[in-house]
């Protein structure tokens, strides 16, 4: 089969690699049809993430058609139709049981053998995610093998479009756990920092949800300007405003500061000259950039959701001022196997329209390509879905905005 596979920073190709197989009794043989690249596939295709090794097969946004089903599998059955959840949970651990499908503590073989010397146990393995979740071969790819299914797929109807359901498997529950976790509701004050996909996602979740006002930091003008066309929300860049937490304080009610943070940028986020030195010499694994504009735009008593992807310890994170505000901080993978009914249900009724989002549909051939425009945000990039079987070079590219 085709699959995009990793050959090193910034290098990804489409090759020909060994079809998927049944492996245990409870896998499936997903052809897909649909995948997307992901913001954190950026952290991969930067070199990253330690663990990522020649020859991975990326992505962890997909969904298809059942192809293979091993004897043990009763949930779906060859010919269903469904999302595969990113984060793969075996369904029936403590974890699971509490519905922290995150924190499956069975999956992940590969990140344990690091963590559980430091006596912290793994989280759950992940599609295309480096060997320190697992090394499981990821959905960028005509086919993939996909463990636990009577846990992780999930049966969508067919008279919903692949593009209005597949980020189902990742950003769209992502946003909505960052939104739920920052307690946002009707009258709620918010600001997102980050524009890309799951921080436009968390402005069309937090405005269904009824908050009054919202923020987004950001400096790609494009991505900000369709955000406040698309979901009325507060544009701030900050190539233009030097402090965009104090920016958003000036404008909030009372000047207090916004009610929830939401930080949707993670650790890659530009820091300080200090941070870079830090972060080439490998005394800090995360830029805490964002994080700490995030902690001075709430107010005291405020909510910090934290979605974006941190690694390591952080240089300068101010914990005195958040025991000062008195923040409370909510952060993780997401619990993606737990939203997934609610979530459809927003999207058939029309409350949701997550592909809206969506400017790029390509070939899985043209994937490389595809890295490089939405890394470099050419073309007005916001999004980019990629299908297997598609003709190479007959790609949409949507309205630049």
């Amino acid at each position: 089969m085709r699959a995009l596979t990793y050959h090193g920073a910034n290098d990804v190709r489409v090759d020909n690699v060994p079809d998927p197989t049944i492996q245990q009794d409870d896998d499936i043989v997903l052809r897909v049809t649909a995948t997307a690249i992901c913001g954190s596939d950026l952290h991969l295709y930067h070199g990253k993430i330690p663990q990522t090794e020649s020859g991975d097969i990326l992505g962890h946004e997909f969904m298809g058609i059942v192809e293979e089903v091993g004897s043990g599998v009763t949930a779906v059955q060859k010919g269903d139709r469904v999302v595969i959840p990113f984060v793969i949970a075996c369904g029936s651990c403590f974890f699971c049981n509490h519905d922290l499908f995150a924190a499956c503590e069975t999956t992940n073989t590969g990140r344990g053998a690091i963590l559980n010397k430091k006596a912290i146990p793994p989280g759950a393995a992940l599609f295309g995610y480096s060997h320190l979740y697992g090394g499981i071969p990821g959905g960028q790819a005509d086919f993939v093998r996909v463990p636990k299914a009577n846990t992780g797929p999930f049966k969508v109807p067919g008279t919903l479009a692949d593009e209005k359901v597949l980020f189902l498997s990742d950003i769209l529950p992502t946003a909505w756990q960052a939104v739920v976790n920052a307690d946002i509701g009707k009258g709620s004050s918010v600001a997102i920092f980050g524009a890309g996909p799951v921080g436009l996602l968390a402005a069309e979740c937090a405005r269904m949800l009824g908050a009054e006002q919202v923020f987004m930091v950001d400096e790609v003008s494009y991505r900000l300007r369709y955000a406040q066309e698309q979901y009325g929300v507060i544009p701030v860049n900050f190539h233009e405003i030097d402090d965009p937490a104090e920016y958003i304080i000036e404008h909030s009610a009372g000047h207090r500061g916004v009610d929830a943070v939401i930080d949707a940028v993670g650790f890659e986020a530009k820091g300080s000259t200090t941070e870079t030195v830090l972060a080439t010499m490998k005394l800090q694994g995360s830029s805490g950039k964002a994080l700490r504009q995030c902690m001075a735009a709430v107010r005291r008593g405020g909510v910090v959701s934290v979605p974006g992807v941190y690694a390591g310890f952080i240089h300068g994170f101010l914990f005195g001022d958040a025991f000062d505000k008195g923040l409370t901080f909510k952060m993780g993978q997401t619990h993606v196997q737990r939203y997934l009914p609610e979530l459809l249900e927003h999207i058939e009724a029309g409350r949701l329209n997550p592909e809206a989002i969506i400017t790029h549909t390509a070939a899985l051939e043209d994937a490389a390509r595809c890295y490089e425009i939405f890394d470099e945000k050419q073309e007005y990039c916001r999004k980019v879905v990629l299908k297997p079987g598609m003709a190479t070079g007959t790609g949409f590219v949507g309205e630049h905005k």
